[in-house]
């Protein structure tokens, strides 16, 4: 049984999420504020996170810095900020998902699925090798990646673009994450690389890449890999 701490200063919504995730089979742990979730994170050492930015005493970008410091564990964050800059910055300071508040049970039970798929693979799991979605096929131990049999080509840089999404399955990568790995710290502010080379990746792997499956774009923010 996976066991999720939720963080959230709602008392109301804090109660409701910890009686339906344990409907659903997890062991439930709460804090009201990020003091608390701190020493659960330390203490009680939950599988997943799931934490509201909009805490009253520690701003929640700060709490997810502070558990990254000495912790990988998935943190999915609630957040009833609209605009995507606080999105962002919680994802660049260590978070691995977001959910909008209002939100539906359903959709943070497919982000916490999510998580556990990651969960499997990092934590007791060996580290995917080969990925087949059915149009396109990816090795990763040989760097190859083939496409209704045949092999395709790839620039350096686009199979690190596409190898950092793979390995990521369902999490979403930030424009600055992708620009640091690929490119180099310098490089934060040049999102339009990321736009130009996403478009060569869905030309070269996408059945209809004007509406991708796999390689997904989260406008403003980053991309996803949907296996």
């Amino acid at each position: 049984m996976r066991t999720v701490l939720v963080v959230d200063d709602e008392a109301q919504l804090l109660r409701a999420l910890q009686v339906n995730l344990h409907a659903e089979g997890y062991s439930v742990l709460t804090a009201l504020d990020g003091a608390a979730a701190l020493l659960h994170a330390e203490n009680s050492r939950p599988d997943i996170i799931v934490l509201d930015l909009g805490l009253p005493d520690i701003n929640g970008v700060d709490v997810i810095t502070r558990i990254r410091r000495t912790s990988n564990t998935p943190i999915i964050v609630l957040s009833a900020r609209h605009g995507s800059v606080d999105k962002v910055r919680a994802l660049d300071a260590g978070a691995d998902d977001y959910v909008t508040k209002p939100f539906g049970l359903d959709e943070l039970l497919a982000r916490l699925r999510v998580a556990e798929r990651r969960l499997g693979s990092s934590d007791g799991g060996e580290q995917p090798g080969n990925i087949d979605v059915g149009d396109f096929q990816v090795d990763l131990a040989s760097q190859k990646v083939t496409r209704d049999g045949a092999p395709v080509r790839l620039t350096p840089r686009e199979w690190g673009i596409l190898q950092l999404l793979v390995r990521n399955p369902g999490r979403l990568i930030t424009q600055q994450q992708m620009l640091a790995k690929i490119w180099g710290p310098g490089y934060g502010n040049e999102t339009h690389y990321l736009r130009v080379y996403m478009g060569q990746l869905r030309r070269k792997l996408e059945a209809d890449p004007a509406r991708p499956r796999h390689l997904l774009t989260e406008a403003g923010m980053g991309y996803r890999f949907e296996p």
